[in-house]
């Protein structure tokens, strides 16, 4: 599949529009996210690294002009105006691993109006899925508090490059390990994993089944234990072990049940069997409230596994993001729709302590005390800076957590902070739409 022709039909229709009406003048779209979802009380800005990737590859070529022709149905001369079209333009966004509010900017592209029209779709689809899977992995880690998480959500994942995705932003929010072999080599995350139920389910017992695995992997090994009952899983396994003289950095996982009352009586065996050092990971279908019930309740969980609804951001699934114009060939433009206003103009988002944040025009200073958000991170279609690695970001996201108010980070009912609009953005937006509600009136009179 083509990168230029995994787009949204109307792309391709207004964008012809526009070059044969000569409207290539300097265009800039603002990316943002209206309002956050049920139980977050942040963003993280991901997705910027591929997007970047995106528009440093986009050109249309001659078998996608033959492609968008027949989606259209129309001779492949009426699309020829397109090929050959590339990304020149310039691009300002949040770093990745920044928290990010309602209604501020991820990104903002300035280009001829075809070029950032015909982005449009791809970008939305890559910051949006992946700015909705952030912050669901960083709530694990504040659930968690210091305790390790490994990501094991590639099965459950809407399809491998999902799976990549969210292997690689649970790598920048802190987790320790994924269970992703590629996503291990590709962004260098630690490898992680143990064994399937249905490893153990073939041999004629547990302890066969414990002592092969040991064979074949005589390093540190962590045993499936709750396959049958787990209680006696527990005791076979703190046997093998003891047996083979195997301690420290072996694990035992439970993967099934209520997880915290097992792993009480799991610690306890260890314990008397003289394991300390083994330690007890838990999965089955965590998320960050999950883990939460864990830690206040005092489980005695040394890592927790997290999968299915972390991977998919299960009870938040999607962001009502958008993609506006913002300005064109100098004019500020923006909409008017009820419920779904935008500000005009290119802007700037200045961050001050605690995430006190002031959303206002790109051009504008940056008031005492606050920090502008944005960078410009391509300029004449081309990256400003080397690609980041894992750590950049993930510093970022560091700094801004140990910075959001405590009541932003609760795992149960989190209040988010509001970000605020300047005074010049506000008498700008008031400017112009009393620029459009005259020529509004102006049209009905004629």
């Amino acid at each position: 599949m083509s990168e230029v022709t995994a787009t949204d039909l109307y792309e391709v229709t207004m964008a012809l529009s526009y070059l044969r009406e000569g409207m290539q003048a300097p265009a800039t779209f603002s990316l943002f996210v209206r309002d956050l979802p049920p139980g977050r009380g942040f963003l993280a800005a991901a997705g910027l690294e591929p997007a970047l990737g995106y528009l440093s590859r986009f050109r249309v070529g001659a078998s996608d002009v033959k492609g968008l022709a027949e989606a259209l149905r129309r001779p492949v001369e009426d699309l020829e105006p397109l090929q050959g079209l590339s990304f020149d333009g310039q691009v300002r966004a949040v770093p990745e691993g920044r928290l990010v509010l309602a209604g501020e900017p991820l990104l903002e592209v300035t280009a001829p109006l075809p070029q950032a029209q015909l982005v449009e779709t791809y970008l939305l689809s890559l910051l949006c899925h992946q700015t909705a899977v952030a912050p669901k992995a960083a709530r694990c880690v504040l659930a968690a508090a210091g305790r390790p998480l490994v990501d094991f959500s590639l099965r459950r994942t809407h399809g491998a490059e999902a799976g990549m995705q969210a292997a690689r932003l649970c790598g920048l929010v802190g987790f320790a390990g994924t269970s992703n072999v590629a996503a291990a080599r590709r962004y260098g995350i630690p490898a992680a994993g143990t064994m399937a139920h249905s490893y153990v389910e073939p041999f004629a017992s547990e302890e066969q089944a414990f002592r092969a695995f040991a064979r074949t992997h005589p390093g540190p090994v962590t045993f499936l234990v709750d396959t049958f009952d787990t209680d006696r899983g527990v005791a076979t396994a703190a046997r093998v072990l003891k047996d083979l003289g195997l301690g420290p950095g072996c694990g035992i996982r439970l993967d099934s049940g209520d997880l915290g009352a097992p792993a009480r009586r799991a610690r306890t065996a260890l314990d008397e069997a003289g394991l300390r050092d083994v330690e007890i990971i838990a999965s089955g279908g965590l998320d960050e409230y999950g883990v939460d019930r864990l830690v206040r309740k005092g489980a005695p969980i040394d890592v927790s596994a997290v999968g299915t609804r972390v991977g998919t951001a299960a009870d938040a699934p999607y962001l009502d993001a958008a993609y506006k114009l913002v300005e064109y060939d100098g004019r500020p433009v923006m909409k008017l729709s009820s419920a779904k206003e935008t500000a005009p103009s290119p802007k700037q988002v200045f961050r001050g302590p605690g995430l006190r944040d002031v959303i206002g025009l790109a051009k504008e200073e940056s008031p005492e005390g606050t920090e502008p958000l944005l960078r410009t991170v391509m300029r004449g279609g081309l990256r400003t800076e080397p690609p980041d690695t894992l750590a950049a970001p993930r510093a970022r996201f560091e700094a801004d957590i140990a910075a959001l108010p405590e009541e932003a980070r609760s795992i149960g009912h989190p209040v988010p902070p509001l970000p605020t609009v300047s005074t010049r953005l506000a008498a700008l937006t008031a400017v112009v739409r009393h620029r459009i509600e005259a020529q509004m009136l102006e049209g009905d009179g004629q």
